[in-house]
């Protein structure tokens, strides 16, 4: 499962739809990390973006739904869950401080 899980975000078999819709929200860069079962999802984005709004406008977008769907049987969620259902903000609580 996870092996398939990784195929369909591959640079071949990921949406193009779903990359686009990505990147017109105003996310610059999005990296995924797995350990074990797992997620860790790194966002870059503006300094001005407003998190909850990217969603709202990126659940609207093509295909988006459809995706949502197609990766919740990865996932341990509704079929009909929004990437803001899945994915939740964290705060950051450490860093090197220079």
């Amino acid at each position: 499962m996870i092996a398939e899980y990784r195929r369909v975000h591959s640079q071949t078999e990921a949406w193009p739809e779903i990359r686009a819709g990505i990147r017109s929200v105003g996310i610059l860069e999005m990296e995924i990390y797995i350990q074990g079962h797992q997620l860790f999802m790194i966002v870059e984005t503006p300094a001005d973006f407003d998190w909850e709004m990217a969603m709202e406008r990126l659940a609207h977008l093509p295909r988006q739904e459809e995706w949502e769907q197609f990766v919740s049987r990865f996932q341990e969620c509704a079929p009909e869950s929004t990437s803001a259902e899945k994915w939740k903000m964290m705060e950051r609580m450490f860093y090197l401080y220079d």
